[in-house]
């Protein structure tokens, strides 16, 4: 049978989810899970609303960025990722802390002409007209001229096959600041049209924010990089050579940027920020000379251990998603950071620790040792152990042949068997 979902987005909520429970044949206690986690507000944000899905989220501690002490709030259903950014944090807090700068914050928007036979003709046009220009675009947000923003660039490239992209400059201030961009790139867009007598293919904000750059660094003795067995400074020549690996070959560099997201985008998903957005720019900026390289670089300086990243990083701590999640807002408390570019500071801060902390362990005791253990806690949860059963579960599990969740739910049937025994 399969249930009507014409005009499913007229519905209200309770039929939404009873057409759902009907099309997936959805039991009754099933069903319920889509009221526990209900949240009547969150009908006003996305479309065809059902329910809340929860991440977990948790604390990274130890960082020190430009000085000052930040608890980062990390939202993350990855295990490890918290507990790595804490130990790589804890090992730069030992050498004084992360360093970083911004040099610029703005976000880009392009206006896409097309079929312009003479380039260099439009594009005296428009430059003549630039200072005309950036006033358009901030009568279309004049409020943000009032907090210290506004338009602040015109840039023109010519992208061959006849399109031409007039690339728009705005400090948007603490805000991630995509619609108010895309309303000043439509009005420009028009302004355009008139001047050059075309119209725009397409106006819209580009999430490959080179204007957003954000750089962290740390310096670290490497005697603070000892792991059992291996030396400081093997441990430190064996990570330069993991980053070196990570420039070469895009396969290494795929993964090792992973890592550096998985505390960036926990950040972001913390503070209500756009994580997808990150992602894109970031993968992006990876390539830009034409090889997709490691967004981190670990290097050997005599007797210290010195790291960069360097990544776009346009992220808000205003408007968005952020004004109507509390926990993001609160989060903003934990993190101590008042300003947007304070806050991409300490995401990038992230991003390297967590590199630090997954490249020592990967050219010493490896990845799995550490993991594994938070891995198992994660099976043994979903085999349907309870939390005051999960120290000897666990206990068990480590010890048996095999780690499944067939054994898991064994391991559970046998304890708990022995615990009706004893009460008998």
């Amino acid at each position: 049978m399969t249930a009507d979902f014409r005009h499913f987005y007229q519905k209200d909520w309770a039929e939404r989810t009873a057409l759902v429970a009907e099309q997936a044949q959805l039991s009754a206690a099933e069903t319920a899970l889509f009221k526990k986690h209900y949240d009547p507000k969150h009908r006003e944000i996305i479309e065809n609303y059902l329910t809340d899905y929860a991440v977990p989220m948790g604390v990274a501690v130890n960082f020190v960025v430009d000085g000052t002490p930040r608890l980062v709030p990390m939202v993350t259903e990855e295990p490890s990722v918290i507990a790595a950014a804490s130990n790589g944090a804890k090992i730069v807090k030992r050498a004084g802390g992360f360093s970083t700068s911004v040099t610029q914050r703005a976000m880009i928007g392009q206006i896409v002409l097309e079929q312009v036979d003479d380039v260099a003709a439009t594009t005296q046009l428009i430059t003549a007209q630039q200072t005309a220009l950036l006033a358009v675009a901030d009568a279309a947000h004049p409020s943000l001229q009032r907090r210290g923003g506004g338009a602040r660039q015109l840039r023109i490239r010519r992208l061959g096959q006849g399109y031409l992209s007039i690339d728009l400059f705005v400090d948007v201030q603490a805000a991630m600041g995509a619609n108010m961009l895309n309303s000043m790139l439509e009005a420009v867009a028009k302004s355009i049209g008139v001047l050059t007598k075309h119209n725009a293919l397409m106006s819209i904000l580009s999430n490959y924010a080179t204007a957003s750059l954000v750089r962290a660094s740390c310096r670290l003795p490497v005697s603070l990089l000892q792991a059992g067995r291996y030396s400081g400074q093997l441990v430190a020549q064996k990570l330069v050579a993991a980053s070196t690996v990570a420039q070469l070959d895009p396969y290494r560099a795929t993964t090792h940027n992973k890592g550096i997201m998985n505390g960036i985008d926990a950040v972001a998903m913390a503070t209500g920020n756009d994580w997808r957005a990150l992602e894109s720019g970031a993968h992006a900026y990876a390539a830009r000379d034409g090889q997709y390289r490691g967004l981190s670089t670990w290097t050997l300086t005599g007797q210290e251990l010195v790291g960069t990243i360097e990544l776009p990083l346009p992220v808000g701590i205003v408007g968005g998603s952020i004004k109507i999640n509390a926990l993001a807002q609160l989060n903003q408390r934990l993190l101590g950071v008042t300003t947007a570019t304070e806050l991409a500071k300490t995401m990038a801060a992230v991003g390297l620790g967590q590199n630090l902390a997954a490249l020592r362990a990967l050219v010493t005791t490896g990845i799995q040792q550490g993991h594994m253990h938070l891995q198992l806690k994660s099976l043994a949860l979903a085999a349907g152990a309870t939390t005051a059963e999960l120290p000897v579960i666990l206990q068990r599990l480590e010890q048996a042949p095999q780690q499944d969740l067939a054994t898991t739910q064994q391991l559970i049937a046998t304890l708990r068997q022995s615990k009706e025994e004893t009460h008998d």
